[in-house]
């Protein structure tokens, strides 16, 4: 039986009480390890996940081998979105890049619950757009701002998603997400070292000036924020089932 405080997901937390206890029972805590496969390309996706804490990373790999991570999945999502809209596999792979935990369910019974539920459907639609919203926005930032402002950036969305400062981030995962060489990120991320907004060592980072590093960001992290909160609602204080919630119909 899932625990009511577990209900941690933005967008299980926009549901109604009464939507919320038809998912409940099919719902089952998971541990999301480094790189662990949660779907493959081009394969049927059996399960969706609605993160909790950690990263899934949505990865494109070509013909040659090469790979590059196209956006970025926590606690604001939903692991699976091509089942949302009426797909069951997908030409991309996620796999998790920072270790957390996450609540799972079978595909087809959530398919299933999309067509009967249409307040359900519509918090998942409005985060498919939300999603290719962030996707878009990131790709111009790749092409339009400095690595040391883009890798503040996602130094802050990967801290947004996890339950404190302290995470698993690796050279290799920040490499995939600004599409650089190891080496581009030793020297930024020393510089923020150097500069005291973190700690890095082995892979683990500490974030030890917020607010400093969020000056250093460019301007897609607010905008990716004011986005999804302009179509999921403000829910960075969340309440959870144990507490009066607002139901989708309070989105507008």
């Amino acid at each position: 039986m899932l625990n009511r405080d577990r209900r941690t997901n933005r967008l299980l937390s926009l549901l109604s009480d009464d939507d919320y206890q038809r998912l409940r029972p099919h719902l089952s805590q998971v541990v999301l390890d480094y790189k662990k496969s949660l779907y493959e390309a081009a394969r049927p996706i059996e399960h969706v996940y609605f993160p909790i804490d950690g990263v899934a990373s949505l990865v494109i790999t070509t013909s040659n081998g090469h790979s590059a991570e196209v956006g970025t999945i926590g606690s604001e999502g939903l692991v699976g979105l091509p089942v949302c809209l009426g797909d069951h596999d997908a030409p991309s792979a996620v796999y998790v890049q920072v270790p957390g935990t996450a609540l799972r369910m079978d595909a087809r019974l959530f398919r299933a619950e999309l067509d009967r539920n249409p307040a359900l459907n519509l918090v998942m639609l409005r985060y498919a757009h939300a999603f290719f919203n962030q996707v878009a926005q990131s790709a111009a930032c790749a092409h339009l701002h400095r690595l040391e402002q883009r890798c503040c950036r996602w130094l802050l969305m990967t801290r947004d998603r996890m339950p404190s400062g302290d995470f698993l981030l690796t050279q290799e995962f920040l490499g995939m997400m600004l599409g650089v060489r190891r080496t581009s990120v030793t020297d930024v991320m020393g510089a923020l070292q150097k500069a005291g907004l973190i700690r890095y060592r082995r892979g683990h980072v500490t974030i030890l000036d917020h607010e400093a590093l969020r000056q250093r960001a460019c301007e897609c992290y607010d905008i990716s924020k004011l986005e999804f909160d302009r179509l999921l609602g403000d829910t960075a204080m969340a309440p959870r089932t144990d507490k009066k919630h607002r139901s989708v119909s309070e989105l507008g």
